[in-house]
């Protein structure tokens, strides 16, 4: 009797049932009916035991961090910095948009936080320069999807929660994926550049802007440290293929040498563009500088997932007050508040959800739906392509946090046991599911994006057709050639 828990749970959704109850009430209900009682004790134990994490901890930590960078004006410079990049190409507000969301996603790594935070800033942008209200919505929506992709993602710590893997794993295979999706949405514009003669944007929007004393000097540090340590990690990939030892007061010494090298370099580009490019790069710096030290961190081993999202909320609180004084202490308990109340929302919905697995546990739905989808075919490449198409009609409806949960444990194994890898396959669903929140008719950005532009769902809906086309192929070339989203956690050691 237990099998029939998804059913019940996807009957309450129809009727208009919150997510966080339904993930509840559904295999309560069933279990009180089969006469499991105790059973149903365990079930909401599970609720607080399943929020009871110390990885968790990651999720609130990365919210209270986009909060604080958002507040901070560092979506203004982000998107400064998209246009100086990409507003001379004809439609360049879209390819700003698209561009500005794969920067923001290493700051927040929340889609809605994308489509609200950009949105509200480019969308009104858009209809000033000539394109139409649906079209400047469909293309934030589109590109907000990039946020749980390329690191840091809410939805990877979850499924590495969920499913026992390495969070730096599932990190750095959502790389070459958002970035995939980034370009092809980039592609979709220039089609339509031409044929619906979309206008082009300025590339300085502000001219003869200036930066605190504080700000230049911090930017000027970063930018050579940042460029000296990306030769010297190339200098250690050279000399791996060779016997030599590179001990610790050489490796200083060396580091000390391409610093100096990394000015020179940066002292000779300096004439090659305008003073008000190089300002708006360089106001660009210490954002960025965000991903750089969540990444690097982990890749290195200096700290784990959780530690780097706390390291984040104090890199952004001393740039916030101290360096860029765009933060007052009078703003810190709103910042918290909005913070706490998208923290509470995710980690309610993981308790339930982990409570939820198991009733899955219970009524042994993993092994039916293994001989089900065996009983399909034993070919993994049609059973990924079926797969495939199960998961988006899943995102159509369902939040790609809840889904992952209840998913993940039903297909994972199956498709492990089959010789997929964990972290491929993992990013395949990840992806999927991502999407989704900008998949008509339930999509959640879709009426974040309706909310912002004041434009209905639906003409919304149509206009984005194009860039989901793409966002579809892409999740096919990810499915079906491994080494796309494999390739970076392998060459770093946290994949076989």
């Amino acid at each position: 009797m237990l099998i029939w828990f998804l059913p019940v749970f996807l009957l309450f959704l129809m009727i208009g049932l919150p997510v966080f109850f339904g993930l509840l009430a559904a295999p309560g209900i069933l279990l009180w009916l089969n006469g499991q009682e105790r059973d149903i004790t365990l079930l909401y134990r599970n609720v607080y035991n399943g929020m009871d994490s110390f990885p968790l901890m990651a999720i609130p930590f990365f919210m209270l961090a986009g909060e604080l960078m958002n507040k901070g004006g560092i979506t203004t410079r982000l998107v400064e910095f998209s246009q100086a990049l990409m507003g001379h190409l004809r439609g360049g507000l879209a390819h700003v948009n698209i561009l500005s969301s794969m920067l923001f996603a290493g700051l927040s790594g929340s889609a809605v936080a994308d489509t609200s935070a950009l949105g509200s800033m480019l969308i009104p942008a858009m209809e000033k320069q000539g394109y139409t209200r649906r079209f400047a919505a469909a293309v934030t929506a589109a590109s907000s999807v990039i946020g749980p992709i390329i690191p840091p993602s809410g939805i990877m710590i979850i499924y590495a929660y969920v499913m026992g893997e390495s969070v730096a794993a599932l990190f750095l295979a959502g790389i070459v994926p958002g970035v995939m999706v980034g370009i092809g949405l980039m592609l979709v514009v220039r089609l339509m550049a031409d044929k619906y003669d979309l206008p082009k944007a300025q590339r300085i929007v502000n001219p003869g802007q200036k930066m605190a004393p504080v700000e230049y000097w911090v930017s000027f540090a970063l930018l050579r440290i940042n460029l000296a340590s990306l030769l010297l990690a190339l200098a250690f990939g050279i000399l791996s293929q060779t016997s030599l030892d590179v001990s610790g007061i050489t490796t200083f010494v060396l580091f000390v040498v391409l610093i100096g090298m990394s000015h020179l370099l940066l002292k000779g580009l300096r004439g090659a563009v305008s003073e008000d490019f190089r300002m708006v790069c360089k106001k660009a710096v210490v954002p960025l500088q965000t991903p750089i030290i969540i990444l690097g961190g982990i890749l290195i081993g200096v700290f784990t997932p959780t530690e780097a999202a706390a390291v984040a909320v104090a890199y952004a609180l001393i740039i916030g007050f101290f360096v860029l004084h765009s933060i007052k202490v009078k703003e810190v308990p709103g910042i918290l508040n909005r913070a706490g109340i998208t923290s509470a929302v995710v980690l309610l919905l993981v308790g339930a959800a982990m409570a939820f697995k198991t009733v899955v546990s219970l009524s042994h739905a993993p092994e039916i739906m293994a001989d089900f989808v065996l009983s399909l075919s034993d070919n993994p490449l049609i059973l990924l392509f079926l797969i495939n198409l199960l998961l988006f009609i899943v995102g159509m409806f369902l939040d790609a946090g809840p889904a992952i949960i209840i998913l993940g444990p039903i297909l994972g194994p199956i498709f492990t046991s089959m010789g997929v890898d964990s972290i491929h396959f993992a990013i395949i669903m990840s992806v999927n599911l991502t999407i989704g929140l900008a998949t008509p008719p339930m999509g959640l950005v879709l009426f974040v994006a309706a909310s912002v532009s004041k434009e209905r769902v639906e003409t919304i809906a149509k206009a984005i057709l194009p860039f989901l086309a793409v966002e579809i192929a892409v999740i096919f070339l990810i499915t079906y050639i491994p080494a796309l989203s494999m390739t970076i956690p392998r060459w770093t050691g946290f994949a076989n």
